[in-house]
């Protein structure tokens, strides 16, 4: 099975360089499954239910968000109605939404979860994802060898120690939240792929794909500002993983796709 991973659409310019992409994307890596990272999707911080709709419309299959699943209150409301939509897993029992699903791929199954970090996020915190990995990994894999983890951290070391947590016991923990994709892609011994970061989709002359100068500003007067959208040199980033029949990860390839510029050729 292959699996494409897109990483963390940012505002207006990811989702407009997610759907650029898209038509040389399926002739360069064609995909069993479309996994997209939305949790910035929607003003950069958050996914709202007609991105989420939309973005699904444009083929991804599952949507995956983080520490800003419950930023937009239309999506808050709608989640349980939205089963491509994921939430963290290892929130509180009371959060609606779920945190991972089982999806069909062709004539093949593929278990998908995400799990959140418990470093450096400040409005929404999970349980300890290493307390929860082995009951959960073990659960899904009774219903399929071919489960992709996204966890949605702040702290490589912890991502790092995760990786090797979850060796052996799924295909692939994809890292996302940093919005910085990093060269570190490798299998590990069990066959599990990983990657610390698998980047940012949406422009690449930004901070994390926001304004460049209201973020200085925010530095200046401690003010956030998340109503500019950058748009230089729009990019779709992520990782594409061939998986074997059980569930052992064959190959994990970073991607870095430019599309032309809104309104350019």
């Amino acid at each position: 099975m292959k699996v494409l991973y897109v990483a963390e659409l940012v505002g207006k310019a990811g989702v407009y360089a997610f759907k650029k992409a898209l038509p040389d994307l399926k002739i360069r890596y064609p995909w069993d499954f479309l996994i997209v990272c939305a949790d910035g999707a929607t003003g950069g911080n958050g996914l709202g239910r007609n991105h989420a709709a939309y973005l699904h419309k444009l083929g991804a299959n599952v949507l995956t968000t983080g520490e800003c699943c419950f930023y937009k209150k239309d999506i808050t409301e709608n989640i349980e109605k939205m089963p491509y939509v994921l939430r963290p897993e290892n929130l509180n029992s009371e959060a609606p939404g779920f945190g991972s699903r089982i999806y069909k791929a062709g004539n093949e199954k593929i278990a998908v979860t995400v799990l959140l970090g418990q470093s450096g996020f400040g409005r929404l915190h999970g349980d300890s994802p290493f307390s929860m990995l082995p009951a959960l990994l073990e659960r899904l894999r009774q219903e399929t060898p071919c489960v992709i983890v996204d966890f949605h951290a702040q702290a490589s070391a912890e991502k790092k120690t995760l990786f090797f947590a979850a060796a052996g016991c799924c295909s692939a923990v994809i890292g996302s939240h940093t919005r910085v994709q990093t060269a570190d892609e490798t299998i590990l011994k069990g066959g599990t792929a990983v990657i610390s970061d698998a980047g940012r989709t949406g422009s690449q002359e930004s901070v994390g794909g926001c304004d460049t100068a209201a973020r200085i500003q925010e530095y200046l007067t401690g003010i956030p500002d998340w109503t500019k959208d950058a748009w230089e040199k729009p990019e779709l980033q992520g990782v594409y993983i061939d998986i074997g029949r059980d569930g052992r990860a064959l190959s994990i390839e970073r991607l870095r796709v430019e599309v032309p510029p809104a309104g350019g050729t």
